[in-house]
């Protein structure tokens, strides 16, 4: 078999047949699509500002009917949720509706998931408070805390934006989904521990603190528990009530299923209603002379848009912000993303994310104008909304509706409610938000060390903050991601024919396997080493300068290890030696024993199936082994790549010498010197000679081959021989070439 064996691979046309040949594109239609007229272009990417234009004009009753009952249930939910979530925000409960009815609203006009609502969220919002409490102890009582809060809103609100519109919303993939649960599960612990005083009536110390001191403070305070806990134990009994008596009665009597959902979609708006009405009777009569009452209610709640103002932007107030900017939007936009991917997967549909970053950016720059801070997607209303069969983004128009009606025509009731039942709320909330000890374990089943990041994250937001549990987990993502690159997995292979029982007989193909036991395959299959001289070697990674070092040594140390070392030098003096060369250990004429009973190195093959990238220092670290290796063995070695299919690795490969011959003398020492050395070897570009097309080493590109009244046409480049479609034709090729040194030494 000739070693260009990968050359003569292609496509069949018959030649006898001109209608059934394979038609010749001319390099103008190659580069057809990009000398299109960006006008084109330009529409498209402002039609995609607006998804509504797409889906609106095919609306139908069939959909408003899905629409209108899921916008009434997320409606029924908001309110209630927005309030709470203010409180935790340190706000008043107005702002909650703020930015309930804003994100909901101006969402639905930029969306590209049918499923997310918009809108305060337990996480933000603890966020908020830390910023409100940052810019309160560093610059006093200088700024009100729904001014520092839209502030925040609004400079979020541009930077997502400016994400979007520059596409790089792809910056959210690289925190994997581990980290994204661990400060999740964190933060839920947190905001559930910072609402256990409030459920209980308890204070005297700061809700603020470090979580683990809010959990040995609150148990030190339980003796001066008031009567606050009457309302706040019992709300949260209640809403666990009946969300366990709903899902039992959906499994008793599955036919009545959806009226026990919606049932269990009211539980917040009722149970706020109960309590709203016993504190009522409670403390109508029970005033106390300096005004206050026996517990904690909302107090008088604004009716209307009654902050809607111009976003403070005094610049002591944006640097007073700034530090605390990253997290913020880190959190904003993840968590956004996070679930609108989520539910894409569910129901079968694709998300944009930068669009949905363009969404989540508008809606927080205009809701800083009506007063709202940060808003973002939802997990709990964002499943109720999935659930209540919504069928277009336009329910969050019916959403805003509830909104507006509470804001306007329920504000005297909201005077009534008792914190404590707002606190019951958040924290049945959040405690879907801590990850399931399934999923925990199933992080340990795939990927202990994400397991690891998990952990660490949760614990650093109990001990520390929910900012430094969010930095840590990314730095630790960030590390694992650059250590798998840096250390990728690699193996020597070797090959395992396998059979498959057919109508026609056995068919019989060989596969290539690593050499040393991996626990994946079957121990008791033996791999046979490839042909002698022949070395077959896989890198599971792109190859780049991170990693390029490991394929060097792998493959360095490899040679000199097991193959026959070229040159004897047991009797070159020492003073002709490399300083870094050792010697023979043994007698001299043992190591040259030892050395004659190892194979000659001919070829090396690379198996490229999973480098999908190299670069100038990868390059240059192939160069140097081969040149090592070449100098160790004392004559060429081919190297061979399989499969080359990227043209960026195929020029990269051809600008280091390879594919186009086996000379030494035609591959450059260093493709990219960073200290030129001008006075030694000069480094020439590798040419091809025509004597080495005259010889057969290498076939012109137009020239086919006629087989059995076919012509072949290649599919890989003919004039680089060495790059091959697959591994099969590559490993094929280099015994080939060794067939053929062994064949010549037989003659002589």
């Amino acid at each position: 078999m000739s070693r260009l064996q990968s050359a003569k691979t292609g496509v069949q046309r018959w030649l006898g047949h001109p209608e059934d040949t394979v038609p010749i594109v001319n390099s103008r239609e190659w580069t057809k699509g990009s000398l299109d007229s960006p006008v084109k272009k330009i529409q498209t990417y402002l039609l995609s500002l607006f998804p509504i234009i797409q889906w609106l004009p095919r609306y139908n009753f069939g959909w408003l009917s899905g629409d209108i009952i899921a916008g009434l249930t997320v409606g029924m939910v908001v309110v209630p949720q927005g309030m709470s979530y203010a409180q935790l925000a340190g706000l008043t409960a107005e702002y909650g509706l703020y930015s309930s009815f804003v994100g909901v609203l101006i969402y639905c006009f930029f969306a590209t998931s049918k499923d997310v609502s918009i809108g305060p969220v337990a996480v933000m919002s603890l966020t908020v408070a830390e910023v409100i409490k940052h810019v309160v102890n560093t610059h006093g009582d200088r700024w009100e805390p729904h001014t520092i809060a839209t502030a925040l809103a609004l400079i979020c609100g541009f930077i997502t934006l400016g994400m979007g519109l520059l596409r790089i919303g792809w910056l959210v993939e690289f925190i994997p989904a581990p980290a994204v649960s661990g400060f999740m599960t964190g933060s839920a612990i947190t905001i559930a521990a910072g609402q256990f005083p409030g459920l209980m009536g308890i204070s005297g110390f700061d809700t603020r603190a470090a979580t683990y001191k809010v959990i040995i403070n609150s148990l030190k305070g339980l003796p001066r528990t008031k009567v606050d806990a009457a309302f706040g134990l019992t709300g949260l009994f209640s809403l666990y009530a009946i969300r366990f008596a709903c899902e039992w009665g959906q499994k008793k009597w599955p036919r009545r299923a959806r009226w026990f959902f919606f049932a269990s979609v009211m539980r917040n708006a009722f149970v706020i209603i109960i309590l709203t009405l016993a504190s009522f009777l409670y403390c109508r009569t029970r005033q106390l002379p300096n005004g206050k009452y026996p517990i904690k209610i909302l107090l008088t709640v604004p009716s209307g848009f009654k902050h809607v103002k111009q976003p403070s932007l005094e610049l002591d107030l944006l640097s007073a912000i700034a530090g605390k900017l990253p997290v913020a939007t880190i959190i904003l936009l993840l968590e956004h993303i996070a679930i609108s991917k989520s539910f894409g997967r569910l129901n079968g549909y694709k998300i944009n994310p930068n669009q949905e970053l363009i969404a989540i950016g508008v809606t927080n720059t205009i809701g800083s104008c009506f007063g709202a801070y940060p808003a973002t997607g939802s997990f709990s209303r964002s499943a109720l909304k999935s659930k209540s069969g919504v069928r277009t983004p336009a329910a969050g128009i019916v959403t805003a509706v509830v909104v507006i009606v509470a804001l306007y025509g329920l504000t005297d009731a909201f005077y009534w409610i008792p914190t404590a039942g707002l606190s019951s709320i958040i924290m049945h909330a959040v405690a879907d938000l801590i990850a399931a000890p399934s999923q925990v374990y199933t992080f340990w089943r795939i990927s202990p060390l994400e397991f690891v990041i998990w952990l660490a994250a949760v614990l650093i937001t109990i001990f520390s903050s929910v900012e430094n549990g969010i930095y840590a987990s990314i730095a630790a993502s960030a590390a694992l991601l650059l250590i798998r690159l840096a250390h990728p997995r690699d193996s020597f292979l070797g090959k395992v024919t396998v059979s498959k029982q057919g109508g026609d007989g056995d068919e019989t193909r060989d596969v290539y396997l690593p050499l040393t036991k991996n626990g994946i395959t079957n121990p008791h299959v033996r791999v046979s080493p490839p042909t002698p001289g022949v070395i077959i070697y896989r890198i599971e990674e792109s190859l780049l300068y991170p990693n390029c070092s490991i394929a060097n040594s792998a493959l360095v140390d490899f040679v000199k290890a097991n193959y026959q070392r070229g040159r004897d030098m047991t009797n070159v003096s020492l003073a002709d030696r490399p300083w870094n060369d050792t010697g023979p250990r043994r007698s001299g004429a043992e190591d040259q024993a030892e050395n004659a009973r190892k194979p000659k190195l001919h070829a090396i093959v690379l198996d490229f199936a999973a480098v999908t990238q190299v670069d100038t220092t990868s390059t240059q670290a192939l160069i140097d082994a081969r040149i090592e290796i070449e100098k160790w063995a004392d004559h060429p070695i081919e190297f061979h790549f399989a499969p080359i299919l990227s043209p960026w690795i195929h020029r990269a490969l051809v600008a280091g010498g390879f594919g186009v011959g086996h000379s030494e003398s035609k591959v450059p020492r260093e493709v990219a010197p960073v200290v030129p050395y001008r006075d030694g070897r000069s480094f020439d570009e590798p040419s091809i000679s025509s004597e080495d097309i005259e010889t057969g080493d290498l076939k012109k590109a137009n020239v086919s081959e006629v087989v059995n009244g076919f012509e072949l046409e290649p599919i890989v480049p003919a004039d680089t021989p060495f790059f091959h479609i697959d591994l099969a034709s590559a490993v094929r090729s280099a015994e080939s070439g060794v067939d053929r040194v062994n064949n010549q030494t037989s003659e002589k």
